[in-house]
């Protein structure tokens, strides 16, 4: 699979028999265990650099004190949050192997024009370990919860790599209370992801059932094996490992990130069966230039009716951290908080 065909965002669900494509699938997550053992055997690149991440549970935030953090009841458990600023509210969702962490580049500039909330998706981060629920759309619901127990009743998001797998079910379950939504680096599941399990083997790896990838990683190994997904970088010293070291450190951590990709065949049933189901709202949808690029907005091409194609300049996966300014840059036009694109690569990001 070429990074050509990824970016066309082509639909995986033609083609072959369901038996053949199980099939096809077994012999790839055999080898996606197969070039794991080979990585922690040999280990991998990882920053050296001491961990920044002092901050509290709750009460003020360490990284920016016009932030505070706090924690809410959802069904099952518990979701820690961080939040701060004025106005319209901006619900931040990270990806995997991350934490709210990801965004706290972004989150001070933002905050200048919207209320922002940052969660820990549930099972990671400083969220509670929940039993099951880590399907996408019982996932947006939870978030959903926390959102409402907030006070906050109508919102925008902007959604990283697992977080857009959450973002979309969300705005196209309760599309009166989304204005609008912002997706960085991430295909969805049904409509193009499949295509990029061939790109990294971590996809089914982490997907292989319990307790294959359990037993497999452990404490020790997770600076090897997070290290070579936080190399889909570009600028490879933006990224705060040690930060993702500490919490995926935790087993139950652990197995709440697999619990995520374990949910991905069933995402695409449900996101295929909903498909008719199309978002109104508009969707700013934002690839790296180096990874997934033009395919995030075909992707969601399939799903949505209003959709804005962006492609983020000097940056790799890691969008929000790799290229902040572009970022914030992009999400106040989307919004309406800026006018007038500085450079032509912003002119999409235009409310």
């Amino acid at each position: 699979m070429t990074l050509s065909i990824l970016r066309r965002g082509r639909r995986n669900d033609a083609g072959g028999s369901p038996t053949g494509r199980r099939r096809s699938l077994g012999r790839q997550a055999v080898a996606a265990v197969a070039a794991a053992a080979m990585v922690l055997a040999l280990g991998a690149s990882s920053s050296s650099a001491a961990d920044p991440y002092v901050e509290p549970l709750t009460g003020g935030a360490a990284f920016d004190p016009s932030f505070r953090h706090g924690t809410v009841a959802v069904d099952g458990g518990r979701l820690h949050y961080v939040t701060g600023g004025s106005g319209p509210v901006l619900v931040l969702l990270h990806g995997w192997p991350q934490t709210w962490w990801a965004w706290h580049d972004v989150m001070p500039a933002l905050a200048r024009n919207h209320s922002v909330v940052a969660f820990d998706l549930p099972g990671l981060g400083d969220s509670s370990h929940f039993i099951d629920g880590y399907d996408k759309v019982t996932t947006a619901h939870r978030i959903r919860q926390a959102v409402r127990a907030l006070g906050h009743r109508q919102v925008s998001i902007l959604a990283h790599d697992v977080g857009v797998l959450v973002a979309y079910p969300y705005a196209r379950e309760f599309p009166a209370e989304v204005s609008r939504i912002a997706v960085l680096d991430s295909t969805l599941s049904g409509f193009g992801l499949e295509d990029a399990y061939t790109l990294s083997f971590h996809f089914l790896f982490n997907a292989a059932p319990a307790p294959i990838p359990e037993r497999i990683l452990d404490n020790g190994d997770v600076s090897t094996y997070l290290g070579t997904i936080f190399d889909f970088s570009l600028n490879r010293d933006a990224i705060d490992r040690s930060v993702y070291y500490r919490y995926y450190r935790d087993p139950a951590d652990r197995t709440a990130g697999y619990n995520y990709y374990r949910a991905y065949a069933g995402d695409a049933e449900n996101n295929q069966a909903n498909a008719h189901r199309r978002l109104s709202m508009p969707v700013l949808a934002m690839g790296s230039a180096t990874t997934f690029g033009p395919a995030v907005a075909a992707s969601f091409r399939q799903v949505a009716d209003d959709v804005r194609e962006v492609v983020a300049t000097d940056s790799g996966h890691f969008i929000p951290e790799e290229n902040p300014r572009f970022l914030v840059s992009c999400i106040n036009l989307f919004t309406g908080v800026a006018v007038t694109p500085p450079t032509p690569e912003l002119v999409n990001c235009a409310a």
